[in-house]
């Protein structure tokens, strides 16, 4: 019996040695691939991290398989981050920081004669971007801005034309938006139509850092070429 359990316990050590080096593979190769360097005491810690978030990201897909959940979930360069550190680091929407009402209507009910689909994948139809990256920056309010715009666009034209959030976050400051530490979709849109447009991705790549607000440089999406489409 004692036998039995002694080698039991050292089938599980040599169990649990070869699933930490796996992980210890693999967290080498998530610094290098996202080019992660921290001295010995940080280092420890932000393995932990990861391997907490591995078992997170494997137990959730393993309900995925099973089809309890609608998603996947994949390892990315925020792996090592907690989540209220993920939170404070990316999430700049200051949703609350402005009072402002509005005369509009928030929804507008339908004739009964419309037959409107369960769900609209706009991903399919063309109308949306490649995932962008917001890197480091709190100027998720940007990307909101850009991605709702160039869905708009491409109904109204059947273009599809990636916009400049380096725009809004270097120039939209006088419309209270504070570049990396936040800002209000609202005050973007609102900022695009004084300015009479927003500049093309291309035109006016991102930097996701604050910079001197540049003039428009190439402008061939909202204030030129309209051309037809479907709308």
């Amino acid at each position: 019996m004692h036998l039995v359990v002694l080698l039991l316990g050292l089938a599980s050590a040599a169990s649990a040695a070869s699933f930490y080096g796996v992980v210890l593979e693999e967290w080498e190769s998530f610094k290098l691939a996202y080019n992660k360097e921290y001295d010995h005491v940080e280092d420890a810690f932000r393995l932990k991290v990861f391997a907490e978030n591995k078992q997170k990201i494997a137990r959730h897909n393993q309900l995925y398989n099973k089809g309890e959940r609608t998603y996947d979930l994949k390892m990315n360069r925020f792996g090592d981050m907690l989540h209220n550190e993920f939170v404070h680091t990316m999430n700049g929407y200051r949703g609350n920081s402005m009072n402002r009402t509005y005369g509009a209507s928030r929804f507008v009910a339908p004739d009964s004669d419309v037959k409107l689909p369960e769900t609209v994948d706009w991903r399919t139809k063309g109308a949306v971007t490649p995932v962008k990256d917001q890197g480091h920056c709190g100027s998720c309010w940007a990307f909101s801005a850009t991605g709702s715009l160039e869905g708009q666009h491409f109904r109204k034209t059947g273009q599809l034309v990636s916009l400049s959030e380096q725009n809004l976050v270097d120039c939209s400051g006088h419309y209270g938006n504070e570049g990396c530490n936040g800002g209000l979709t609202d005050s973007a849109f609102q900022y695009i139509k004084d300015n009479g447009g927003i500049d093309t991705e291309e035109a006016y790549p991102y930097t996701a850092e604050v910079s001197r607000c540049r003039p428009f440089i190439l402008f061939d999406c909202l204030k030129s070429k309209q051309a037809k489409g479907p709308g």
